[in-house]
């Protein structure tokens, strides 16, 4: 990275059936192997599943449950004379935002049977009822964040 300026936020196109980029991201971080269109497949079958299973608009549900997941408060390992220290930092919306998608996509795969696509709806429907692993993992951060709080001082 150059210590000069800051390198250029690269944005992607919107995705599009909804035109979302928040969604673009979300099926940029699902795909493996570079096969896009296998993760766009898989994540409108997921918003068609939830608009079946909870008669609501599938994107409310969706920019409800990233919402429901995007953690405030994060801990960061700061080396400071000898020990490291747990430093509770504020994230980024940005980061924020990333960290959600990658929560309810790692345990969405982690989600046992079916098709992937169900398994992320069930994972997103949960989210946005605020219950489910990537709602743990955000309240699991955050105690960490609280309990840690005596080292804010180190933040860097």
């Amino acid at each position: 990275m150059s210590r000069r300026t800051q390198a250029q936020k690269r944005v992607p196109p919107p995705d599009p059936i909804y035109d979302s980029q928040l969604i673009q991201r979300f099926i940029n971080r699902m795909m493996q192997r570079g096969k896009r269109s296998t993760a766009q497949r898989l994540f409108y079958d997921a918003l068609s599943i939830i608009e079946e299973k909870t008669k609501q608009e599938p994107l409310e549900v969706f920019n409800k449950a990233v919402k429901n997941v995007t953690p405030l408060v994060e801990v960061k390992a700061r080396r400071v004379g000898g020990s490291t220290y747990q430093v509770p930092v504020e994230v980024k919306t940005s980061r924020g935002v990333a960290l959600a998608t990658q929560w309810i996509i790692s345990n969405s795969r982690k989600r046992g049977g079916r098709s992937f696509a169900e398994r992320l709806s069930a994972e997103l429907i949960d989210a946005s009822n605020s219950t489910g692993a990537s709602v743990k993992k955000k309240d699991d951060t955050h105690k960490m964040a609280e309990a840690n709080k005596a080292f804010a001082h180190y933040r860097y």
